[in-house]
């Protein structure tokens, strides 16, 4: 049937200008019972027939469409059976580490009959789960990476149906499945049970660590039905309690004010954080501390720098597609709406890479400048006390977030419980009572913490005190 002539002859019969075909055997007509069936489904479709002369048989007779229907048996028992013998092979291909048909996940490619990293895929991978990690949320991955520039390996724009199903995908860690889905026959895919499935250790692109804790929040935001909720705006906001159990919040139309709705108790929240900055003085941290935080800014510079080497060779593969399109036009094989057509979304992505690049190479510039010695670092640090006002409001948040487990607010004092307190505990009231402002006393909770972790924990990109 792919034979020219044969199609041509197809789309006569279509277009009714064929109403039978007289041939000589059936040998001459198909070679298997497979074809024969393919070529009578067509002809009856078409409301033509088939006219054998050694066979004597004609489809507009009962015995022609009888013989036809019995072919028809023959071929579908030939394709069940084919298809029977493929569905066995898979198991034991796979088993044997031979590849089987379909596209590995994004962020690895075939080389020489093995599934290996991307060079260029592989470090978006692994920024779906650092991301997914801060933020918690598909869309804002997907909404993240498409602000970036990164695309997916066909160059569409990056989705939350995608970003779910990579995040799940175990390949990332290292395990690499197959055999484990099959094909349904309304075109939909279902998953084999987990005892059919063949795994094979393949080199990994983020931690087992990493990949439990991402696939651990997906878990409970499918087992609780619930999404993370807004970022804080104020200071404080999901830390603090009252003494009597309940939560205490800012109501949006009276003053900064955090309240108890239960018994009363209410604090500004100004007071509340001038309490806290004072619990700030004294933060100790090591030159090995500090010599962490260098290495992992270290790394995120690195990472910065192998985005701009994605994104670079992404803008030389698109200047690459336009330049053919362009000789194609030339060379009179489009149209020129076939060549807008090509031309425009390519034309579109050059002008956002060439916006994208000079950004980020002007944040890697500034991160190489901003670079400074450990000992400046850590004096840096150590005066984090008298920084806190020209600290913004987001890095303020991301330092509470990081170091303080619970502040209990009664009447007449606060307790801040912290992960780390510092060597000397502040003496006396920080202002209750006693000191006729009206503010409670303060206590605090000693604890291990390394302030190095504060930014690298909870942001991509390394928070730096200078």
């Amino acid at each position: 049937m792919e034979h020219p002539e044969a199609k041509r002859m197809l789309r006569d019969i279509e277009r009714g200008h064929i109403t039978g075909l007289i041939f000589s055997k059936l040998a001459r007509l198909a070679r298997n019972t497979k074809e024969l069936l393919e070529f009578s489904e067509e002809f009856r479709r078409c409301g033509a027939d088939l006219i054998s002369l050694a066979e004597a048989i004609d489809t507009s007779s009962p015995a022609g469409r009888l013989f036809y229907t019995m072919i028809a048996a023959m071929a579908q028992w030939e394709r069940e059976e084919i298809a029977s013998r493929i569905q066995a092979s898979i198991p034991i291909r796979a088993k044997s580490g031979k590849p089987l048909s379909g596209s590995v996940p994004f962020g690895y490619h075939s080389k020489d009959g093995k599934v290996v990293p991307h060079p260029d895929h592989a470090p978006v991978r692994r920024l779906m789960y650092e991301l997914f990690l801060e933020h918690r949320r598909k869309k804002a991955v997907a909404r993240i990476l498409n602000e970036r520039g990164y695309r997916t390996a066909s160059g569409a724009e990056w989705t939350y149906t995608t970003i779910s199903r990579l995040l799940r995908d175990p390949t990332a860690k290292g395990v690499y499945r197959s055999n484990y889905t099959y094909g349904t026959s309304d075109g939909k895919v279902g998953l084999k049970p987990e005892s059919e499935w063949v795994l094979h250790p393949i080199e990994p692109i983020v931690s087992v660590e990493l990949w439990d804790q991402v696939n651990g929040i997906l878990a409970d935001q499918r087992d609780t039905r619930q999404k993370p909720g807004r970022s804080a705006v104020h200071l404080f906001a999901g830390l603090t309690a009252c003494t009597c159990g309940r939560k205490m919040y800012v109501p949006s139309r009276t003053p900064a004010n955090y309240r108890c709705w239960t018994c009363g108790t209410r604090i500004p929240a100004a007071d509340l954080e001038a309490i806290y900055h004072e619990e700030l003085r004294g933060f100790l941290f090591s030159d090995d501390q500090i010599a962490s935080q260098q290495d992992r800014m270290d790394t995120f510079l690195a990472e910065k720098e192998e985005r701009i080497g994605y994104l670079e060779r992404e803008r030389a593969k698109v200047a690459k597609d336009m330049n053919s399109v362009f000789e194609l036009y030339r060379a009179g094989e489009i149209s020129p709406a076939g060549f807008g057509a090509r031309n425009r979304p390519l034309e579109a992505r050059l002008t956002e890479l060439d916006d994208l690049i000079p950004t980020e190479q002007a944040s890697a510039d500034i991160l190489r400048l901003s670079r400074v010695n450990a000992s400046q670092v850590l004096g840096q640090a150590r005066d984090l006390h008298s920084r806190w006002e020209s600290l913004s409001g987001a890095e303020k948040r991301v330092v509470v977030e990081a170091i303080t487990k619970a502040i209990t607010i009664g009447k007449e004092e606060v307790h801040i419980d912290l992960h780390y307190v510092p060597r000397s505990t502040p003496s006396g009231s920080t202002g209750g009572g006693p000191d006729g402002q009206g503010r409670p006393e303060i206590q605090a909770k000693s604890k291990d913490f390394h302030f190095h972790e504060i930014a690298l924990n909870k942001s991509t990109q390394p928070f730096c005190l200078a």
